[in-house]
């Protein structure tokens, strides 16, 4: 006999609420294993969540628009017998769903899972009404108050758990934000994501939201008609940038953030790539720069440890990580994204080029998942390929360093007494001075110039 089970939201990564933006099967609809049953959004891609098994859909239980979290009902289908004998993990029979509550999801996270939210930067005004003075109260760490505990004016915890779901709260100490200044526009008055957004804008545009000062003392965000001036559009920011442009600006403003640049010599690298190229081109695998880029930064960060390294919540040691997962800036249309290649420095040139372009493809697709984009320890930004000369790329939090790099151009170089053309790439590295002072800084760049212009050294 048949069986009706209950599909439930799998493992989407810490994501919770995520939204639903397209339902794709109906009641009375007959479907397969792995068939496409809805499409969510997270922060940073698209997630098709598949049926488990074959069946008969019997009832949808959401809709466009809707918010969703993992162990969330989705569909009920009645399965045929061969699907009725097996229950996967992420699908549970009424019965069995009553039985046993799904445990809830993690907290959401808007970039990186393992981000420590950073104390204030010292050019933040203390006790200002937009971020909080009290570690504590920012980080939510093993000394804050507990949501679940105490009376109200107990802890700043305690006075919101009431009016903001855990990701939100998340999120408000993620930018710093006092969450009982925002105005909820939620059911029965709850705090959303898009109210702590905005919040932060008005707060920087020296809105009422933090008494009309703004922040930092900054004038107004100008209020401008442009229309009495001509024709204009408006065109709505896409979710991935208003959600990176919440970070960034967290990054920028509570990283004190400086650049070092260098050039090296690739005359060697850019022909043994060309070499490689034509070798590989029936592979189907393009040798990009950048691959010989991440080799060259995985032996450089071996030498220097700091540089692959994260402050703790409490900014007062630093975690030196034993492994070298990087960064990649990925441009697609939608904005930039940042999948994560992992154990550079056990890879060679080849893999590193051939994973490089699918996880590149499926970002341009929005088919990365959420673990595809966590675990970095470094960044490469890379805008070679557009043009440039040197730029001032922003920091990862909780990195510690991102390596900017432009467009390679041939230069006169003075070589045994005589100028010579070489191929001459600039780089830009932006480091957190809480960690890193100048001079490390230049020891780092001057060490990965060697390495990139001694083909050599890439072997070490």
């Amino acid at each position: 006999m048949a069986e009706i089970k209950n599909v439930l939201v799998p493992d989407i990564g810490n994501f919770k609420g995520v939204a639903v933006i397209d339902v794709a099967v109906k009641a009375g609809d007959s479907v397969t294993a792995e068939q496409t049953l809805i499409s969510l959004e997270t922060d940073k891609a698209t997630v098709d969540v598949p049926a488990p098994f074959a069946g008969v859909v019997k009832e949808v239980k959401v809709k466009v628009g809707d918010k969703v979290s993992e162990g969330g009902l989705i569909v009920t289908i009645e399965a045929s017998e061969s699907a009725a004998q097996a229950a996967p993990a992420a699908v549970a029979t009424p019965a069995q769903q009553a039985a046993a509550p799904v445990a809830a999801a993690p907290i959401a996270q808007t970039a990186n899972p393992s981000q420590p939210p950073l104390a204030p930067a010292s050019g933040t005004p203390v006790g200002s009404p937009l971020l909080r003075s009290d570690p504590s109260a920012v980080r939510g760490g093993a000394d804050a108050p507990s949501p679940d505990k105490g009376r109200a004016g107990e802890g700043f915890e305690s006075r919101i758990s009431a009016h903001a779901s855990p990701s939100v709260r998340h999120f408000a100490r993620e930018l710093g934000v006092n969450l009982p200044l925002v105005k909820g526009s939620g059911e029965k008055g709850r705090v959303t994501k898009d109210d702590v957004q905005n919040f932060v804008k008005q707060a920087l545009a020296g809105g009422t939201a933090t008494g009309g000062g703004g922040m930092s003392g900054l004038l107004p965000w100008p209020d401008v008609d442009f229309a009495k001036y001509g024709t204009i559009e408006t065109k709505p920011l896409s979710r991935i940038k208003k959600i990176s442009g919440a970070n960034l600006h967290r990054n920028w403003v509570m990283i004190p953030h400086v650049t070092q640049f260098e050039e090296t010599d690739i005359s060697e690298m850019e022909a043994f790539r060309k070499e490689l190229g034509a070798e590989y081109a029936k592979q189907d695998i393009k040798i990009t720069p950048l691959a010989f880029m991440l080799k060259a930064c995985a032996i450089t960060l071996k030498h220097f440890p700091d540089f692959n390294a994260s402050l703790d919540a409490g900014g007062e040691n630093l975690i030196v990580k034993k492994y070298i997962h990087i960064g990649v800036a990925v441009d697609t249309p939608d904005g930039l994204m940042v999948p994560v290649i992992r154990d550079v420095d056990q890879k060679g040139i080849v893999q590193l080029a051939r994973e490089l372009g699918e996880v590149s493809a499926r970002a341009r697709e929005k088919k990365l998942s959420a673990a595809d984009m966590q675990g970095g320890g470094f960044t490469i930004s890379s805008l070679g390929g557009i043009g440039g000369t040197a730029f001032t790329p922003i920091i990862n939090a909780p990195e510690v360093a991102i390596l900017g790099v432009s467009r390679a151009s041939m230069k006169p170089v003075w070589q045994d007494g005589e100028f010579v053309p070489r191929l001459m790439l600039p780089l830009s590295l932006s480091y957190d001075h809480r960690v890193i002072d100048g001079a490390a800084a230049a020891r780092f760049t001057t060490y990965l110039a060697r390495v990139l212009s001694d083909m050599r050294r890439l072997a070490l």
